[in-house]
């Protein structure tokens, strides 16, 4: 059984897109309906907090130093912590209806961000990858490719070790899907349905039995294994690199959002969560709703991909 303990006093609504810097020693990630963008450095166990103009769905370090981060309506950099947003791309998509959310960096340097369609009555979520590198041949700016579509909630992004692989969630279909992936190309090939779970039961409403939730995002360890947020469920999910389901992980919170492995090790696994929305009594039951948990882990995780800008 592992041990879930806080190492954040105060709740976020919707905590997202966690990451373990390793130069800095500081776990990153955003609080996506308070505009917040927050870092921990676990030794002293201060917390920072970052004000931004919208909602920040997902964020990645640079190797320049700079952060990344996906606001609602576009994808912006800045160079330092709190520092001024610079624009790097503006998207069409009605940000009325429509913003970023789940992200990262792909192991080549690419960031990758998709969208949510906030009325949920249409499959309009796409996923995007943005290449900052200037390159030969190639006009200046971003170059930008349409990667996947037909979704809600783009959720579940992550890479397998060798990088072969690249899997992504939309998250309200309970499934999650799989490419095989050309890091050099950045090409897509051989779609295939990596693992399925049940959908909401019809009248559930919170706090009923008979739900494990729907994947929201994840994080893929060292041997290759997934490991996916179960929102509504209470649980982590962790899957084999052939879509089989190898652990079931209880959790104190209803709503994790998404895992991510830190710590000097990588051994240590962080979870946001949310506490948004949800019925009182389910957060006088679950007091850690809304926070970062961490337990201790056998295997290690990835380290966190830099975007090359």
């Amino acid at each position: 059984m592992m041990q879930w303990s806080a190492v954040v006093n105060e709740p976020d609504q919707l905590g997202e897109s966690p990451f373990w810097h390793p130069q800095e020693q500081r776990l990153y990630w955003v609080d996506i309906p308070a505009f917040q963008i927050r870092r921990l450095d676990p030794a002293t166990g201060v917390v920072e907090s970052w004000a931004v103009p919208s909602e920040p769905g997902c964020i990645a370090p640079a190797r320049s130093g700079a952060l990344v981060i996906a606001l609602r309506d576009g994808i912006y950099r800045a160079q330092s912590w709190g520092g001024a947003l610079q624009l790097v791309s503006r998207f069409a998509h009605d940000s009325a209806t429509t913003r970023f959310n789940d992200g990262k960096a792909d192991p080549e340097g690419r960031f990758w961000a998709g969208t949510m369609y906030e009325p949920r009555d249409a499959r309009k979520a796409e996923l995007y990858s943005i290449d900052m590198r200037v390159q030969e041949g190639r006009p200046p700016g971003p170059h930008i490719e349409l990667k996947a579509q037909n979704a809600i909630i783009s959720n579940g992004l992550a890479w397998s070790p060798d990088a072969k692989v690249v899997y992504w969630a939309d998250t309200p279909s309970h499934v999650v899907q799989a490419w095989d992936w050309d890091r050099h190309t950045n090409a897509m090939t051989h779609h295939r349905e990596f693992a399925r779970v049940a959908g909401k039961p019809d009248g559930w409403k919170p706090g009923d039995a008979g739900y494990g939730g729907r994947p929201d995002g994840a994080a893929v360890d060292a041997q290759g294994n997934y490991w996916v947020a179960m929102f509504e469920g209470q649980r982590l999910l962790k899957f084999s690199a052939k879509g089989e389901q190898l652990a079931e992980i209880p959790l104190p919170v209803r709503c994790p959002t998404m895992p991510c492995f830190g710590g000097p090790d990588l051994k240590t696994l962080y979870l946001t969560s949310a506490s948004y929305k949800r019925p009182d009594d389910e957060l006088k039951q679950l007091p850690l709703s809304g926070r970062v948990i961490a337990a201790q882990v056998d295997v290690p995780g990835l380290p966190v991909n830099f975007v090359s800008d």
